[in-house]
Parts: structure tokens; sequence; C-alpha cells
């Protein structure tokens, strides 16, 4: 196995999500239910021990059907929508980033061995998960939080 350096990121993924949507959409993920299943190659049920105590999951994910020629590094409208302004792709949270990383945070049903059953997860079937967290309450912002209209409208959907 190779080291890392300073200019290289290797990450193996910890699972992959199994079920849910199979075609990607930006709306209505809410009421979708999928499943993260660990590798077994690398994981053992203990993996998950203590996990069912928490409400809520925080998903990083790789977007793979990104394509790397369509990833952005600049400023666009979000979702193409000239409505909107011009917005660099660090100032949204579109799926064609410069490293294709991905973060949900969704609902924890249940874990099953290596599975864990989660809702609200915005990944379709296959994607390859990079890690999962617990949600702590501690972990969210502190004091009060502000986005722009066009944030909030984006969103009006999303779940």
């Amino acid at each position: 196995m190779s080291e890392n350096t300073a200019d290289e990121v290797v990450l193996r993924p910890v699972g992959r999500v199994v079920g849910g949507r199979s075609e990607v959409r930006d709306d209505d993920w809410g009421p979708v239910s999928a499943v993260v299943r660990l590798d077994a190659a690398q994981f053992g049920p203990d993996a998950l021990a203590g996990l069912d105590g928490f409400s809520h999951l925080e998903v990083v994910y790789h977007f793979h059907r990104v394509p790397v020629e369509k990833v952005e590094t600049g400023a666009r409208h979000p979702r193409g929508n000239t409505d909107w302004p011009l917005v660099g792709i660090f100032g949204q949270r579109g799926k064609n980033r410069p490293n294709r990383l991905g973060v949900s945070r969704c609902r924890l049903l249940r874990t099953d061995g290596l599975d864990v059953h989660v809702q609200g997860l915005d990944a379709v079937d296959g994607t390859p998960v990079l890690d999962i967290k617990p949600y702590m309450a501690e972990f969210g912002p502190l004091g009060a939080t502000s986005q722009p209209d066009w944030a909030t409208a984006l969103m009006s959907r999303y779940y």
C-alpha cells in the first residue's frame, strides 16, 4: 500500500448504497429508504455497535456517476437556473464538485448485520460510501445560521 502524500488522497469505500433510487434526481429525497451495506471484506457487524442509539447519521459518499469532464471549478447558476445568481462551486452543494464528494444527513431506521437502513439519504443505488458518522447535536452550528434566498428556494422540495 502506498503512503498518501499531501497531493494525493486515496480512499477505499466502506460500503455501498443498496436500493433507494436508481436515477439521479434533485428533489423529493425525504421518503426514500435505502441501505448502506458495509464491505464484509473490511468490517464485521461490530463496526456498527452503538450506532443504533442515534436517530440520524452523516454519510460521506462519492458522486460516482458524475463524469470527470463534467466537474465544475468556477461559478455557475445553481441547477442551471439563470434566475439565481452565479455562485462558485464552493458556495453551493452541487454534485459536479472537484472531488465529487457528497455529505448527507439522514434518519437511521435500524442496523442489521452489516446493513444500515436509512431514510432521506440523497445517494443512488450503487453509490460508494466513504464514511458513516453518527449525527450529534453538538456538531451542529453554533448560533444562528443564514443563507441566501436562492438556496432556500432550491431546497424547498429537496426533502
